[in-house]
């Protein structure tokens, strides 16, 4: 019997549609209530994800593009940025430090620097440039250039606990001898150069005082034949040269065993020195009439410590 409404071999209105989209969607089903918020849900989070991508990124705070600079620009910490810098060259034990310094800071504050680079006590370094660099004074006072070359000497505190100390009281024992004999200037193999008299072009001399060495070579002096000799100490070569007329010798001051010296008298602002290249005192090269106030830094200098007579 045919449905009510329709007439006989017509169908309903719709159906045709509906098996048509159920043909179409295959096993598909309606989604249930959960299931539809879930993915609205989805739908949104991915919404949002893309609009935030596009914000634009936080603005820098104020301040942050400097401090930035101030580490990647290679000064040192304490200081150094603003001031005016030098190349320097810290030589020591044979081994070279390129340094950045401010050249207004003291020799102090360089042998604290120094101090950080090799680990030597500040107390047990000799600086040199030019002779001492003193600790009061600024680089740019003594003139540091860029690229000038410091040379430091001393000893660490476990090289000095390692010292030889037979070898140390060996020259106690020789300086003790030394000084139970005549004094020097008046033995016989140094009075025919000192009755020679004190040389017309000798270097002037200061009394009771100490000083770094000179930028030029000590010269006027005699050598033990009574010839003219000059000292020049080439710090960057650790070397020193001992030139006559004839010629010039170019001595590593590692070679140089010792140095002794003693005032002439009657003339006490001047010193008779030797430099002991050789294992005995025939070894000696003899040098007189050195002016006193560079005594003590030729010591330093060549032997590259403290020195007790």
């Amino acid at each position: 019997m045919a449905a009510a409404g329709a007439p006989d071999g017509m169908e309903e209105p719709g159906m045709d549609t509906e098996a048509e989209t159920v043909a179409t969607e295959g096993p598909a089903r309606p989604l249930n209530c959960l299931e539809a918020e879930a993915a609205a849900g989805a739908a949104a989070e991915d919404s949002c994800a893309a609009r935030g991508s596009l914000q634009p990124a936080p603005a820098q705070p104020p301040g942050d593009f400097a401090a930035q600079a101030s580490v990647s620009n290679g000064e040192d910490a304490g200081g150094g940025a603003g001031r005016e810098l030098v190349d320097l060259k810290i030589i020591w034990n044979k081994t070279k430090h390129d340094v950045k310094f401010p050249l207004d800071s003291t020799g102090s504050e360089l042998k604290q620097k120094i101090h950080s680079i090799t680990g030597l006590p500040p107390a047990m370094q000799k600086v040199m440039y030019k002779g001492l660099v003193p600790e009061d004074k600024t680089l740019r006072e003594i003139k540091v250039t860029s690229g000038a070359k410091i040379m430091v000497v001393g000893s660490t505190i476990n090289d000095v606990l390692a010292v030889n100390t037979p070898k140390d009281a060996a020259q106690q024992d020789a300086k003790a001898e030394e000084n139970k004999k005549e004094p020097l200037c008046r033995q016989k193999q140094h009075r025919k150069v000192l009755d020679k008299g004190k040389p017309e072009d000798v270097m002037p001399s200061v009394k009771g005082t100490q000083e770094r060495l000179p930028a030029v070579p000590l010269s006027g002096m005699y050598n033990k034949s009574g010839g003219k000799v000059r000292l020049t100490f080439k710090l960057e070569q650790d070397q020193l040269w001992i030139g006559t007329k004839e010629r010039t010798e170019k001595l590593p001051m590692g070679s140089i065993k010792n140095v002794v010296s003693e005032p002439i008298e009657g003339h006490e602002d001047y010193h008779m020195m030797a430099f002991q290249l050789g294992p005995t005192e025939a070894s000696y090269y003899w040098v007189y009439w050195v002016p006193t106030q560079y005594v003590d830094a030729i010591k330093d200098t060549v032997l590259g410590k403290w020195q007790y007579f």
